[in-house]
């Protein structure tokens, strides 16, 4: 039956770094429980009680790593292993009491300290061990120890990142290779330990951000990248309001526009597991990590993440929380250090309960949309996210409003002068380095807020797998903001178009770091004019567009600033005219809406956008349940607005069952039906407003619990407060429907 399964199916889980609490029993499957210290035993042995299956995650990149930092490991200080800046400073994750907490170098030295660290969890019991963030900032790579590792890979002296283009380039690549050697080597040797020790096979999995994430906020990290460590068995898509609501542009404004973002963050994760059986959860947090937002912020932007991550339907596992103490515990209140700050009221909380329940119960299917469109991103997106000294007329540019390192003000200030059609290619150019990211957004936004569930596309992989992007009819490019690492990521774009695909390349050259030191060196003067080659066709001059036949298979090219884009509406409503002309001549059709929409059965995931071509109603027709009420309520024929976005289950789908439990906050063992008698055994966080609705063959009445049945649905509601035990409800029938 629906929302009952054993707990090693592990659909869902939370990470958490305090001990365990009634209040925070919030019923997934498994927990993370979260870093290695005295304590660590006792709460793997208390969460293993209460019947949770156990995993271990811990920081790769920062962490309670002062022993080693300090000397007290094997004798020798480790400080210059620490990311600096450009200026000598450490980047810092905080302070770990009076001593510094800095992001790691990842040398050989420091992974086998890692190792040595996670043996004794595996001692424990754990099933599976995390190393979240393996994140190495773009502004770092001046470190004495990131010099020798320089030295080591390049077999040449260290140059600095700020000196040229390919400096900048190769530190950047660097830094991802040593994350993924790191990952690569804990893996293998915790697995070795593992299996000789107990003749256990142990997972190892890594939490990341998008790549899309990392980008915005310059962070280098191995993404696609980790495809080649054979150790690692997923990861988790580190999502969230926090990550979802950096600001972009859009036809001329800025703003934030969580769920937009979120879908696009969610598309990209699923990229890394597609065709390699590996494992991959969708995160949510109920919050975020800046204290400073209220409660109805919070929720507000945790639906639109919600939502986002089930228009994805290849992926039904989550992590449902982290950092479940820091919503549910007496005082953690909100927003933090504010006069009116309160904590989370009952409705939300009974409403949180019931979309983790909700996430455990969704079925994988395969995308509805008849036109598969690809936005292709790689990991080289990571390495070009600031200019090098002199690349660009810095001076200039801080003449009409900026300077080297942003912030919003001045960011708005200079954007203000682009859109006017003031700026020329120095200040656009600084444009496309801002965490705005405008070249990516110009391209998806316009088409995805027009009702074209367009997803990203990892160019790294088109290489790695045959037939990787066979699921797409349709591709866009643009190589002005990340660049094919080999050249035959080119070839099998190429081949792909003459099987019959769809190109359309956007771009107009300009990026300097066109120029690195890559396999186009010398021959072409960009990667996408090597591509062009191979695919027969010329670059248009500027401004022009071009579509070409190429065997089967169509492209089309527009040699146009993609960031321009974003400029304003009129630029485009000129990206969505060529779009459209393109697929128009394959035969494809647009129909141009506000809304996109997945259907799981029996459930229906909608959203309707704002800033889009109409402000028209999404209507449904027929009887549902709304899954994001804390009763949830049975609706007949419910209306989204504009801006809106939910789930829904659909009774139609459900015409003839007798027996089901539709949403629940608390988490169901089993449901029986013996004769005249309903008996379901659950269990509710303590203090939880907790909900059940059930369909039932009759009417039903219960002495424990408060009950009321519904004849229009045949469902009965069920309430109750949670207290973190198991509870047995028994329900008779009570007449007829």
């Amino acid at each position: 039956m629906a929302y009952i399964r054993d707990r090693h199916e592990e659909l869902t889980g939370f990470q958490e770094s305090q001990q365990y609490e009634e209040r925070t029993d919030i019923g997934s499957d498994f927990v993370m429980v979260y870093r290695m210290n005295e304590t660590t035993a006792d709460r793997i042995k208390k969460y293993r009680e209460k019947g949770y299956v156990i995993h271990l995650m811990t920081g790769i990149s920062w962490g309670d790593y002062v022993d080693y930092l300090y000397g007290e490991w094997d004798g020798k200080e480790h400080l210059d292993e620490a990311q600096e800046d450009r200026d000598g400073n450490k980047i810092l994750h905080g302070l770990r009491g009076e001593k510094l907490n800095p992001y790691m170098v990842p040398t050989v030295n420091f992974a086998d300290y890692l190792t040595e660290k996670l043996k004794p969890t595996v001692d424990a019991g754990v099933e599976a061990i995390h190393v979240e963030e393996p994140e190495f900032w773009d502004r770092g790579g001046y470190s004495p120890a990131f010099k020798r590792e320089y030295l080591m890979y390049y077999k040449t002296p260290w140059v600095a990142p700020h000196t040229s283009v390919d400096a900048h380039y190769k530190c950047a690549r660097l830094k991802a290779y040593l994350f993924k050697r790191t990952i690569d080597r804990v893996s293998a040797a915790i697995k070795a330990y593992a299996m000789n020790k107990y003749g256990k096979l142990i997972r190892f999995y890594v939490p990341t951000h998008s790549l899309l994430n990392y980008t915005q906020w310059k962070i280098v990290s191995p993404e696609a990248l980790l495809t080649d460590v054979p150790t690692v068995d997923g990861y988790i898509a580190q999502i969230w309001t926090g990550t979802s609501r950096e600001k972009n542009t859009y036809e001329g404004k800025i703003g934030e526009r969580t769920f937009e973002c979120a879908y696009l963050e969610y598309g990209v994760m699923q990229e890394l597991v597609k065709g390699t059986g590996r494992q991959m959860w969708f995160l949510q947090d109920p919050i975020e990590d800046q204290p400073c937002y209220d409660w109805a912020g919070y929720q507000d932007n945790y639906l639109k993440t919600v939502s986002a991550a089930l228009l994805h339907p290849a992926i039904n596992t989550y992590e449902i929380c982290p950092w479940p103490h820091r919503v549910f515990a007496p005082g953690q209140k909100y927003p933090r250090n504010a006069e009116d700050a309160r904590e989370i009221g009952d409705e939300y909380r009974s409403i949180l309960n019931g979309c983790f329940q909700l996430l455990g119960d969704m079925p994988k299917c395969a995308p509805t949309s008849d036109v598969t469109v690809g936005m292709l991103i790689s990991d080289t997106s990571l390495y070009q996210r600031n200019f090098p000294d002199g690349t660009i007329n810095c001076e200039k540019a801080r003449q009409v409003g900026t300077v080297l390192h942003e912030t919003e003000e001045e960011m708005k200030e200079y954007t203000d002068i682009l859109f006017a059609g003031k700026g020329d290619r120095d200040l656009r150019l600084r444009y496309e380095k801002t965490n705005m990211l405008p070249v990516f957004y110009g391209l998806t936004l316009p088409l995805l807020k027009h009702g074209m569930p367009i997803r990203p596309v990892l160019l790294d992989n088109a290489r790695r797998f045959v037939g990787y992007l066979n699921d797409y009819k349709v591709l866009v490019a643009s190589y002005e903001y990340c660049k094919p690492d080999y050249p035959d990521e080119n070839a099998a774009l190429a081949t792909w178009v003459r099987e019959g695909g769809t190109l359309i390349y956007v771009g107009d050259g300009m990026d300097p770091f066109h120029g690195i030191n890559s396999f186009w060196t010398g021959k072409y003067p960009s990667a996408a004019e090597h591509l062009f080659d191979l695919l027969g066709v010329d670059w248009p001059k500027d401004g022009d567009k071009a579509v070409y036949k190429v065997g089967k298979g169509t492209v089309a090219v527009w040699k146009h600033a993609p960031g321009a884009l974003t400029y304003s509406r009129d630029e485009a409503d000129l990206w969505r005219a060529f779009f459209g002309d393109v697929l128009a001549s394959r035969g494809y059709v647009w129909n141009h809406t506000n809304y996109i929409m997945e259907k799981r059965d029996p459930y229906v995931i909608a959203a309707v956008f704002d800033e889009t071509v109409n402000n028209d109603e999404l209507a449904f027709n027929g009887l549902y349940c709304d899954m994001f009420a804390a009763d949830f309520k049975v609706v007949k024929d419910p209306v989204l607005k504009p801006g809106q976005n939910h789930v829904y289950f659909d009774f139609s789908k459900i015409a003839g069952e007798t027996l089901r439990v539709i949403g629940t906050s608390a988490r169901i063992h089993a449901a029986d039906q013996n004769g005249d008698k309903l008996t379901l055994k659950v269990r509710a966080a303590d203090t939880v407003h907790a909900a059940i609705r059930v369909r039932t063959p009759w009417p039903i009445k219960a002495e424990d619990v408060t009950v009321v049945n519904d004849k229009t649905s045949q469902t009965a509601l069920i309430t109750f407060i949670g207290d973190a035990e198991d509870k047995t409800i028994v329900l008779s029938k009570d007449g007829q429907w």
